[in-house]
């Protein structure tokens, strides 16, 4: 098996790099916090790099899910980046959510440096992570899905090659988008029906099973309910993810207005404090709105 550089260990990182190891690769990891890095080393039996350049020397593959672009490029591009003592033949498996623009940016300067690339976001949050079952929209050539495949194997139940580089992130933002607008749907509905003095736990029992079932209701009306907003995705990382698709739709002349609505929510979560929380904490903004609460 092949040598991967494992780049981020976040919420989502730490698991996912986890997996790696599990499925018997070797794995070297590098995080800002060397602390954390060390920290998952000594738990997993992989080993840490000093800085992101020792993955290009030590590693076939580098896979790195962290924040945003900016952090993207420094990682791979940067002073001390992977490819500045990369290996011949290297390929760099990002998986963060960033512009499509920028995928497409980073992707053609690896390529100057003889680097293959994949924007290979994800989708399902922790516990998909940790137990390899996530759901990976890939964007690139054939041949670079074909060299990281095992890799993305090994991390995704479903992996699905939805065209060039940069469609990975399309499709990313645009399904977070519409989670967004979705969450803050069941949120407003599950307050109509508090005021109502509907038993809210029958009525979730209900919506997965009517026309108004989605994913948010299975994974967030429990959330809303408990008022646990223990983090599996940060309220502040989906308000990034609805700010991009809207940027895409804005390039395109395409509006989005469910989208922006959400956003809108989202923002006001972030300054209200909300924003280290889960994205199910964005029902704090709409009972705030409403004036009800749906727990005593």
């Amino acid at each position: 098996m092949e040598h991967v550089g494992f780049i981020g260990l976040g919420i989502m990182g730490a698991r996912m790099a986890a997996v790696l190891r599990r499925a018997g690769f070797e794995v070297t990891v590098w995080n800002r916090t060397r602390a954390r890095a060390e920290a998952w080393a000594a738990e997993h039996g992989g080993s840490v790099a000093a800085t992101p350049s020792q993955l290009g020397e030590r590693c076939d593959v580098i896979v790195s899910i962290v924040v945003d672009g900016a952090q993207v490029e420094q990682v791979l591009l940067g002073d001390g980046g992977v490819v500045e003592d990369a290996r011949d033949g290297l390929l760099c498996i990002d998986m963060s959510t960033i512009a499509p623009a920028q995928a497409r940016s980073i992707a053609a300067k690896l390529a100057e440096r003889g680097a293959g690339f994949l924007d290979a976001p994800v989708t399902g949050s922790a516990p998909k992570a940790a137990d390899g079952t996530l759901t990976t929209m890939v964007g690139g050539s054939d041949a670079d899905l074909a060299r990281g495949r095992a890799v993305l194997e090994a991390l995704s139940e479903t992996i699905v090659h939805v065209g060039p580089v940069g469609h990975g992130q399309t499709v990313k933002v645009l399904s977070n988008a519409l989670a967004a607008a979705n969450v803050t749907a069941l949120a407003q509905a599950l307050l109509v029906g508090r005021r109502a003095g509907v038993e809210l736990e029958r009525m979730v029992e209900v919506l997965p099973r009517s026309a108004g079932g989605s994913r948010m209701v299975d994974l967030k009306a429990a959330p809303m309910l408990n008022g646990d907003f223990t983090p599996l995705f940060k309220l502040e990382h989906l308000l990034k993810d609805v700010d991009l698709a809207l940027d895409a739709g804005r390039e395109l002349g395409v509006p989005f207005p469910a989208a922006a609505t959400a956003g809108e929510l989202l923002s006001a979560g972030v300054g209200r404090g909300l924003g280290e929380q889960d994205f199910a904490a964005v029902v704090e903004v709409l009972e705030g709105l409403a004036g009800v609460r749906l727990r005593d």
